[in-house]
């Protein structure tokens, strides 16, 4: 089964768009999720955006690590 350059070339666009829609349909359904979680409660994505503006040593993290409560919790060291 030969193809030859004009098939190649179609079959070529085709994919090209069908890709290209694709990675559109997931990347606003990324943004839906991020919106709708946002809007929920579920995370708040502005605290994670000033990670990149207050990165200094001593700033308070933005969330705690659960490690560290279940440490205290229990006593452990």
């Amino acid at each position: 089964m030969e193809f030859s350059v004009e098939t190649l070339k179609d079959i070529q666009a085709y994919a090209y768009f069908f890709f290209t829609g694709l990675l559109c349909v997931i990347l606003y359904s990324y943004i839906y999720h991020l919106y709708s979680s946002e809007k929920k409660g579920d995370k708040n994505y502005e605290k994670f955006a000033n990670i990149a503006i207050d990165d200094e040593v001593d700033s308070t993290p933005v969330k705690k690590d659960l490690n560290d409560e279940h440490k205290q919790i229990n006593g452990a060291k």
